[in-house]
């Protein structure tokens, strides 16, 4: 599949989700990311996913589909892996300051060249553990999109929040087994289900914050 065919499938997808198309650039700087990641998977395995059409619907339209959420900055990507979903939402948030942090040095390696190649300076690839970051200011956004639990996702974010922080747990099922188990110092805000365009499998977004 070609480029534009690819771009088009983007187009109509963030056109259902966001209810506009991608400029030029935008849909430009998704592309030239795909195109970076393929080429690193050879050598690296960043992604099981290796098929240009599938990675539009399962990394970048999967990736969008919490976009209405992330609203302010800065935002923390907590085990960002090969930059999803940070580097797609930044790409559309150039305005807001995001933090990709992974333990594996190969992705914030990767997660270098994308800023690079991309020209992206809203990012800040981090190779470091969630429990162990320190950043000098609370996140307001705090987005996890492949951590075990709700509970290990919340009590990892802990010392990185402040009042005004959201957590966006992105999961597959509605995890209502694990709002169970969580602490008493987090609630739940609400519990939205995604709709992401050719992709015939559920999507929720957990939002979460601090017990007041």
């Amino acid at each position: 599949m070609n480029t534009h065919d690819l771009a088009e499938i983007l187009n109509a997808g963030s056109e259902a989700m966001l209810g506009r198309k991608l400029s030029a650039f935008e849909s430009d700087q998704m592309l030239a990311y795909l195109a970076l990641l393929q080429r690193w998977n050879a050598a690296y395995n960043l992604t099981a996913i290796r098929d240009p059409l599938e990675m539009v619907t399962r990394h970048v339209l999967d990736s969008l589909s919490i976009l209405p959420w992330v609203k302010n900055g800065p935002v923390l990507d907590a085990g960002a892996g090969a930059g999803l979903p940070g580097v797609p939402l930044a790409i559309l948030r150039p305005d807001l300051q995001f933090t990709l942090l992974d333990s594996a040095g190969k992705k914030a390696r990767f997660l270098r060249q994308v800023k690079r190649e991309l020209g992206l300076d809203n990012i800040q690839p981090l190779q470091a553990r969630l429990e162990t970051h320190l950043p000098a200011q609370p996140y307001q956004v705090i987005i996890s999109r492949a951590f075990s639990s709700l509970q290990d996702f919340a009590t990892a974010s802990r010392q990185l929040m402040s009042d005004n922080t959201r957590l966006l747990a992105m999961k597959g099922r509605d995890p209502a087994h694990e709002r169970k188990d969580l602490p008493g110092w987090i609630k739940v805000d609400s519990v939205q289900e995604l709709v992401v365009p050719g992709l015939q499998e559920q999507r929720h977004l957990v939002i979460m914050s601090l017990t007041q």
